[in-house]
């Protein structure tokens, strides 16, 4: 199946493709992987439809059961408004697609399914080793290499099917190939839309759940977890939906640490918070009379480096980089694109700024001067606000989703280019700033950092985040509150009482804590505790031993 799945004129509206999922018959014998691989020409590592081996309990009340997983074909899919390019969009029928050439692989939808449903990979691996096989040279994808790869329903059977007038779900052929090769007839495919298919009967019939409904996504895979007039299913209990259970690594229902945006794409971050942070207070400064006109070209000019330096990385992180114009595509929907836009509008008028610095002279009047400073000012914090607003759209991860998380990127930005302004004043006393606007501003922006910080972690379990996370969180909190809030804030708490203590020293230390602060909060949030969401059975059936083993079945002596 080398085509693009976006290019499919035969798509019809009325049509809600979906799949049922029978925990009770699924008997964990990786058929359904198998085909997948086969029908799709996956290469090693990548399964689109992966069986979970889930056990829970303890002798002698234990459970064991076979979950399968994969895209889940939203209704309100996460990934889809997210991607910059288009790669990833969502059809009249709802099946989510790709489009491989449109792809540039910079991962935004992997951390935005909340499902573990997207892979990457980078280089052509044979299955044997050493060089590709003659077998796996004539069935390999090279416009999926370095682009993003997911479930798609085997959506060329499905539009084969429009036209030969068969039924995905009932005839194998236009059926998807897990579902057709299912030997305990564990999962089943069709219309949600046709009150007559299998798939509505099944879950009009039987009790079913979602997975993760609380996210709203509204998943096209349901899951029966009863045995209608035999054995009912029952609710899941603390032990094997709570910390218990997510707290371990190797279970088969914990999220895995993501490791799609990985130090290149935290280093974006970082650099990106700082450099537009500067810009932000330097004009906020400007604007009150606080900062020294003559240097804030130099000033704007370092932030610009400091954010251009974090997108080259990020330009180094993504799969296709020479297809980053592809990124222009989606400003309606995707934070990204939005990012690039503006930066587009900002560097060049950061360069006007600079233009008087390296020829003398200046073709701007002072009136236009201002003008052109407010736009870079602005610039930048929209490039700041889109920066927080990518993070909280990666809806798949956790600790990134939480209602905090805009406002301590926006807070620890602007935190990070009052750090810098305090380095140059106690590099430079007295050239770019207002001492007392760098103490007043820096305060108050410790204080809101120290207090976003408590209430995030306070609060990261109601939020979703799981305790391998909050573990981390616990681990740097001391380090993070002590260096990077209290030191600064205390230094700057006593500059603003004793202006005599407001020399290159004091300054040096406070600016240091701030940046280090900021360096650690990100790292520790984007990095070490970007666990994905993982997998969830609220409800399923009863089978097992002990407290846990099916009652007598109904009807029987």
């Amino acid at each position: 199946m080398s085509m693009n799945t976006n290019s499919t004129p035969t798509v019809d509206p009325t049509k809600r493709w979906g799949m049922i999922v029978d925990l009770n018959r699924c008997v964990g014998c990786q058929t359904c992987t198998i085909a997948c691989k086969h029908a799709n020409d996956t290469p090693p590592t990548v399964q689109w439809r992966r069986v979970l081996d889930v056990e829970l309990g303890s002798f002698p009340d234990v459970q064991r059961l076979f979950m399968v997983t994969g895209c889940q074909h939203c209704e309100e899919p996460p990934c889809v408004p997210v991607c910059p390019t288009g790669a990833t969009a969502q059809r009249a029928d709802g099946l989510v697609t790709m489009d491989y050439d449109l792809c540039i692989g910079c991962s935004y939808c992997a951390v935005s399914c909340p499902y573990q449903a997207r892979t990457i990979v980078h280089e052509m691996k044979s299955y044997y080793g050493g060089e590709l096989t003659r077998q796996e040279k004539a069935t390999a994808h090279p416009e999926r290499v370095s682009v993003m790869s997911k479930c798609t329903f085997c959506v060329s059977r499905i539009d084969e099917a429009a036209e030969t007038g068969q039924t995905p779900g009932v005839d194998p052929l236009v059926t998807p190939a897990c579902s057709a090769s299912c030997i305990a007839q564990a999962l089943h495919f069709g219309d949600f839309n046709d009150p007559q298919s299998n798939v509505s009967k099944l879950s009009t019939e039987k009790q079913t759940f979602q997975m993760h409904e609380e996210l709203g996504t509204n998943p096209q895979i349901k899951y029966v977890y009863d045995l209608p007039k035999s054995t009912p299913g029952r609710e899941a209990r603390e032990d094997e939906t709570g910390d218990e259970i997510y707290a371990d690594p190797s279970h088969a229902l914990t999220g895995r640490r993501q490791q799609f945006w990985d130090w290149k794409g935290a280093t974006n971050f970082i650099l990106g918070g700082m450099g537009s942070g500067l810009i932000v207070m330097t004009w906020i400064g400007l604007l009150l009379g606080n900062v020294n006109l003559n240097f804030v070209p130099w000033i704007n000019a370092a932030g610009a480096a400091t954010m251009a330096l974090g997108l080259l990385t990020l330009l180094f992180k993504i799969g296709r980089p020479f297809r980053i114009l592809n990124a222009l595509r989606r400003p309606q929907s995707s934070w990204m694109s939005r990012e690039i836009y503006l930066a587009a509008v900002f560097f060049p008028a950061v360069g006007l700024d600079f233009l008087p610095w390296l020829f003398g002279f200046s073709i701007l009047s002072p009136q236009a001067l201002t003008v052109l400073h407010a736009l870079i000012g602005l610039c930048s914090a929209g490039f700041l606000f889109a920066q927080a607003r990518i993070l909280f759209a990666a809806k798949g991860i956790p600790a990134w989703r939480a209602p905090l998380i805009p406002w301590m990127i926006i807070a620890t930005g602007l935190f990070e280019g009052v750090g810098i302004l305090a380095l140059a004043q106690a590099a430079f006393p007295g050239a770019f700033a207002d001492p007392a606007y760098l103490i007043t501003a820096g305060s108050m922006l410790a204080a809101a950092n120290f207090l976003l910080w408590q209430i995030y972690r306070k609060k990261a379990a109601a939020y979703g985040i799981g305790p391998l996370a909050r573990k981390e969180f616990q681990s740097v909190s001391f380090l993070l509150v002590v260096a990077g809030h209290l030191i600064p804030w205390a230094l700057l708490f006593a500059m603003q009482a004793q202006p005599d203590l407001g020399n290159s020293l004091t300054f040096g230390v406070a600016g240091l804590g701030i940046l280090f602060g900021g360096w650690l909060w990100k790292k520790t949030v984007l990095l070490n505790a970007s666990y994905q969401q993982g997998f969830a059975l609220p409800r399923m059936p009863q089978r097992g031993s002990g407290d846990r083993a099916a009652p007598v079945r109904m009807g029987l002596s």
